[in-house]
């Protein structure tokens, strides 16, 4: 008995500890990281989603989330709801992307952003960054405030 009861807590405290590394390969912003690279850590967390843990690649994404987009998105729970929905959900598990900086000054950077899906299509996304500047953990930090509904280009094929 007390053999079994042994082996199930190693194993419960295995299993914490993974969980653990996995919540901790996910990268939270600071200053030093550049507006075209926010948008590259959020889309190859969305290229590979489920890798460390489901939904991992979402919550990469929401990390970098301006907390004005949080608010207009809801909780981690919802946003998770949106980016699975209809209008979003071909960025997930996408085959490739490219990130085209098309305008910006000091507080923030619009992107063009073009994925091919895993049903090798192609759709085009307007992305913006702005500097965080208000005071606290996020102070000058990159974040998302905006990507648009996507254009569908048509397939690859």
């Amino acid at each position: 008995m007390f053999k079994k009861l042994q082996v199930t807590f190693n194993f419960l405290i295995i299993f914490l500890i993974s969980i653990s590394i996995s919540k901790a390969e996910i990268i939270k912003p600071n200053s030093k990281i550049k507006p075209s690279e926010v948008v590259k850590i959020q889309l190859l967390g969305l290229q590979k989603n489920n890798d460390g843990f489901e939904d991992s690649g979402i919550e990469q994404t929401w990390n970098f989330a301006h907390p004005n987009n949080k608010k207009a998105t809801g909780p981690l729970d919802k946003f998770k709801r949106m980016i699975k929905g209809n209008n979003y959900q071909m960025m997930i598990n996408h085959i490739s992307h490219t990130i085209t900086e098309i305008r910006g000054n000091d507080n923030m950077v619009q992107f063009e952003v073009i994925i091919l899906d895993n049903k090798k299509i192609y759709h085009k996304f307007n992305w913006q960054v702005e500097k965080y500047i208000e005071d606290g953990p996020l102070k000058d930090c990159w974040l998302t405030t905006m990507v648009s509904s996507p254009v569908s280009l048509g397939s690859s094929i």
